[in-house]
C-alpha cells in the first residue's frame, strides 16, 4: 500500500509570517467587536476630590515674638511695664488647693504646663527682676526671641533632638555651603503656657482608583 506524500514543511520565515498574519487578523477582529460596543460602555469615573489645602499648609500655627519683630508688628502685649511697676515683682496668688490664680488682666492665658500644677508658676520661666526677659534656673537671662535654651533647661533630650534637626521642622539647605537653614522655634508649635499641641483631624487616606465611580455595595445588616 502506497503512503500519501507528505506536505512540504514551512520554512521558518514563512511560519513567522503566518503567525503574525493570524495575530493581526485576531486584533483586527477584536477592534471591530469593541467598536461595535457589544458589551456596553463603562460609566465615567468620578473626579477625585482634591486634598483639603489645610493639610498642605506649611505655615506654623503660632507666631512667636521673633516673628512679630521680623514683621514689625505691634509688640505692646510684651510691654509688661506698661502695667507692672519696675523693681517690684508682681505677687503670685494661689487658691486653697495651691493652684495659681491667673489675674483678670491675663485671663487669655490658660496654664497647663505639665500634668500637674507645680510647673504652672510664672517665675519658673519669667524673670521676676526684669519682666522683659526670661530666666533659666541657673540664672542665665534669655530674651523672648531666643527661648529654646530656656525650654531645653528642662526638656534636655527634646532640645538635643531639636538641635540635631530630629524634632520640630528645619527648612533651607542641608549643604550649609549653599545657603542657611531655618529652624522653627519651640513656640512656633507649642504654647509656652500650655505646650500640649491640640489634636487635629488626620488627613484622608489615599484614594483607591478601583472605587472611584464604582461605589461599593451596601453591606447587609442581616446575618445568614
Amino acid at each position: 500500500m502506497e503512503t500519501p506524500p507528505k506536505s512540504p514543511a514551512l520554512k521558518p520565515g514563512a511560519r513567522t509570517l503566518v503567525v503574525l498574519g493570524a495575530v493581526t487578523v485576531g486584533f483586527g477582529a477584536l477592534a471591530l467587536l469593541l467598536s461595535a460596543n457589544l458589551w456596553g460602555r463603562l460609566s465615567p469615573r468620578a473626579q477625585i476630590p482634591p486634598v483639603d489645602k489645610t493639610f498642605l499648609e506649611t505655615t506654623p500655627w503660632r507666631r512667636t515674638y521673633a516673628d512679630l519683630v521680623k514683621a514689625k508688628e505691634d509688640l505692646s502685649d510684651y510691654d509688661c511695664y506698661g502695667c507692672h511697676e519696675k523693681g517690684k515683682p508682681p505677687p503670685l496668688r494661689f487658691d486653697d488647693k495651691g493652684k495659681l490664680l491667673v489675674p483678670d488682666e491675663h485671663q487669655n492665658i490658660v496654664m497647663g504646663h505639665g500634668s500637674h500644677d507645680r510647673n504652672n508658676l510664672c517665675f519658673n520661666c519669667h524673670n521676676e527682676a526684669n519682666l522683659l526677659t526670661l530666666q533659666i534656673r541657673d540664672g542665665t537671662i534669655v530674651r523672648f526671641d531666643n527661648i529654646p535654651p530656656l525650654c531645653g533647661s528642662c526638656h534636655g533630650p527634646t532640645y538635643r533632638d531639636w538641635e540635631a534637626g530630629a524634632h520640630g521642622r528645619t527648612s533651607g539647605y542641608w549643604n550649609r555651603s549653599m545657603g542657611p537653614i531655618d529652624r522653627l522655634s519651640c513656640a512656633s508649635c507649642h504654647n509656652p503656657h500650655a505646650p500640649r499641641i491640640p489634636t487635629r483631624a488626620p488627613a484622608p487616606p489615599p484614594h483607591s482608583l478601583r472605587d472611584i465611580g464604582h461605589p461599593k455595595p451596601a453591606k447587609s445588616e442581616t446575618t445568614p
